[in-house]
């Protein structure tokens, strides 16, 4: 069975033309963007290291980890987004690979290949995110490096990332998330243990949508990135 959501992607694949606005839809990914990236630089070395990006969309922080000197694939299950990544990267003359396919297919073809695999924002899309966890982690090599970030699941996170992002303040396009689909820190924690990977670090991100500033803290009601070693 495929790991994907078909309205999940053709939602995405309808806001397409939009990824690189800086003040459309995709508003709060560019402002999270070098935050994210700034991230991972800190915890790994970049420079000549195989990357992939699952779930790249539009190509935001597979440019970034690109412009910090990384070797770097990007693949997601929405056709539209990838070839707009592609013709942002070619206008931009950034060599960059990108491939309309998800992370089980790719591992058939190239399991324990890479050296960084990053997974943000996505696993709140997909049907089955342990399995996901599971597929990223074999797609690294031993001792590669894992990053994810995904929402929490509780009450305050239906308020902050539904109620508030798409209704109130209207950050994101309504229907963007679903509160089912929403993961707690401890429940990701397990998957990646038991994808067999070491759970390093946890760090909260907050996202003010009055200021449009965001950092990390290790507030993790929200949003909320990991960082683990596989076995």
């Amino acid at each position: 069975m495929k790991n994907i959501d078909t309205q999940e992607v053709k939602k995405f694949s309808e806001l397409a033309q939009d990824w690189w606005n800086k003040d459309g839809d995709f508003k709060p990914l560019h402002i999270i963007n070098p935050l994210r990236a700034d991230y991972i630089k800190s915890k790994a070395e970049l420079i000549d290291k195989n990357i992939l990006d699952v779930g790249c969309g539009g190509g935001l922080l597979t440019e970034a980890l690109f412009d910090l000197g990384a070797i770097v694939t990007g693949i997601d299950a929405a056709g539209p987004g990838i070839e707009v990544a592609k013709l942002h990267a070619k206008e931009n003359n950034k060599n960059i690979k990108y491939y309309e396919k998800t992370a089980e297919i790719l591992n058939q073809e190239c399991s324990e290949s890479f050296d960084i695999v990053t997974c943000l924002e996505v696993l709140e899309h997909v049907p089955d995110p342990k399995s996901l966890v599971k597929t990223c982690i074999n797609l690294l090599k031993p001792g590669g490096l894992l990053f994810l970030s995904t929402i929490n699941k509780n009450p305050r996170s239906w308020i902050t990332a539904i109620v508030g992002a798409e209704y109130i303040f209207n950050l994101l396009p309504k229907g963007t998330h679903e509160f089912d689909k929403f993961i707690k820190p401890s429940d990701l924690a397990s998957f990646v243990r038991k994808g067999g990977a070491e759970l390093i670090e946890t760090k909260g991100m907050f996202y003010n949508p009055i200021t449009h500033k965001a950092n990390l803290n290790n507030d993790l009601g929200v949003n909320y990135l990991m960082y683990a070693r596989k076995s």
